[in-house]
């Protein structure tokens, strides 16, 4: 197993020292089987001022306790999470989640865009990430990608359609490192058809492959990460676009 770079050496071991507890929920109330991980803090905080998310619970962590919500606007209870920043955070905040039950998850977020015809605000339904990070190799045997479960996929699909909603289907470079995008790096990743980058995407594919549950991403086009200079475009100010994205990921899980 012994490998030059550790993080190679990938163990197939289901158990582990420290496992998933369901007793780090602490709340007590059902944990509904649906989930959303969002992003959003904003969108969680409007959901919170209108009384529209309902705490049941808490996960902890040394920067303290992280609310786990129900929210129930379509008569059927979805669990509603914020799951931090950054592969090792939220992979570990979603296998506990799924150690409480939840089985179905819907992610939506922003993103880093590579191709400038991505225009900011603009949906991307995620189809593979490219392993540049390292929480997905403690899950998965090494190699260059990783996919989101189908089912996932296609409820996204079917929901931005239905809603008649411009969308694209694409790749994403998931990476630790955010001030490491450099341009030699970004042009690889757009010779093997990546669209965007973020930092959570691929870990979020391999833990639901490991533990065997569905799961998928929604991003919208945040900042241009180009060569000719990094542009914000204002991508956390889309307020609007923002709970778009978290409408169409609730509706997307009650479908799984």
């Amino acid at each position: 197993m012994t490998q030059k770079a550790p993080i190679l050496e990938f163990d197939d071991d289901r158990s582990a020292i420290l496992m998933p507890d369901p007793y780090r929920f602490s709340g007590g109330k059902p944990v509904p089987a649906r989930g959303v991980l969002c992003f959003f803090k904003d969108v969680l905080d409007d959901l919170l001022e209108k009384n529209e998310l309902m705490l049941i619970g808490y996960l902890g962590s040394e920067m303290g306790k992280h609310p786990v919500y129900s929210y129930n606007k379509f008569d059927k209870p979805i669990t509603v999470f914020h799951p931090g920043v950054g592969a090792p955070l939220a992979a570990g905040f979603l296998d506990e989640l799924i150690a409480v039950g939840v089985a179905r998850f819907i992610v939506c977020g922003g993103c880093g865009v590579l191709d400038p015809e991505i225009v900011a605000g603009h949906p991307v339904i995620l189809t593979s990430a490219v392993r540049d990070e390292g929480t997905s190799y403690h899950y998965l045997p090494p190699s260059r990608e990783v996919k989101p479960h189908p089912v996932a996929v296609e409820a996204l699909e079917k929901i931005f359609i239905e809603a008649g909603l411009d969308y694209r289907m694409g790749k994403t470079w998931t990476t630790d490192a955010i001030y490491r995008e450099t341009p030699g790096r970004r042009n690889l990743r757009l010779e093997e058809g990546c669209d965007v980058v973020e930092m959570e995407a691929a870990a979020f594919f391999a833990v639901a492959k490991f533990r065997e549950i569905i799961l998928g991403q929604v991003v919208y086009g945040g900042d241009l990460v180009v060569p000719e200079g990094w542009d914000g475009r204002d991508w956390h100010k889309r307020g609007e676009d923002r709970r778009l994205m978290f409408d169409m990921a609730v509706k997307a899980a009650l479908l799984l």
